[in-house]
């Protein structure tokens, strides 16, 4: 006889930013280690993943959003509805920075709570030699100025991927000691079959 769960956790994870930024590739990468380098348009999309630990089924269900601001009311739904935000730009776009910082004043403002967790991503560090936003001006904007997490990414080489994730549920309603399970994802989400199409999706709305 199998050991009942007598705990359930569900977070909800919400990436935020600009158009082409990356957010879909960083939680392909996450779901399903796959780089697609072609950029589609994605309008919202959920996925959700399960796993269990100490007893504790741990439900993360993680939104992808629009980078157009064609939908304000989907993106405030989006925002009212999660426990953390990853709010993504790309080194090599200044704009896209400009935009996390419009989207870091509308989450603040909707949630009415200045400790919300936010987790800024600087992604495609894979674009050294393009890179036009320093770590260093990046770092001390988010850290001093606005008090949040920030760390740099690739989901092209993985670089930091699972840092991104791990960060947001350490920030989230994940009680701490269930954060180490995620270093075991491998072992604890379920299997899934290479016939099936990548990322899973749920909920899924896409403009080609």
């Amino acid at each position: 006889m199998s050991l009942e769960v007598k705990e359930k956790i569900e977070v909800r994870l919400v990436f935020l930013g600009a158009a082409g930024v990356g957010k879909t590739a960083l939680i392909q990468r996450f779901l399903q280690n796959t780089f697609e380098p072609k950029h589609r348009r994605t309008v919202e999309e959920l996925h959700s993943k399960e796993y269990e630990v100490g007893g504790v089924k741990v439900t993360i269900h993680i939104m992808d959003t629009s980078g157009s601001y064609s939908f304000p009311a989907m993106r405030k739904l989006s925002i009212q509805n999660s426990d953390a935000f990853a709010l993504v730009y790309a080194v090599d776009d200044p704009e896209s920075l400009a935009a996390v910082k419009s989207l870091r004043d509308e989450i603040l403002e909707l949630k009415e709570d200045k400790f919300t967790p936010i987790v800024v991503v600087g992604n495609k560090i894979d674009r050294e030699d393009e890179r036009l936003v320093s770590s260093e001006d990046a770092l001390s904007t988010v850290e001093l100025d606005w008090n949040n997490s920030f760390l740099e990414a690739s989901a092209k080489d993985n670089d930091n991927v699972q840092e991104v994730f791990r960060r947001l549920l350490q920030q989230a309603n994940l009680p701490s000691h269930l954060s180490p399970a995620l270093r075991r994802r491998r072992e604890t989400f379920p299997n899934e079959g290479n016939n099936r199409p990548p990322m899973n999706k749920t909920n899924s709305c896409i403009i080609s």
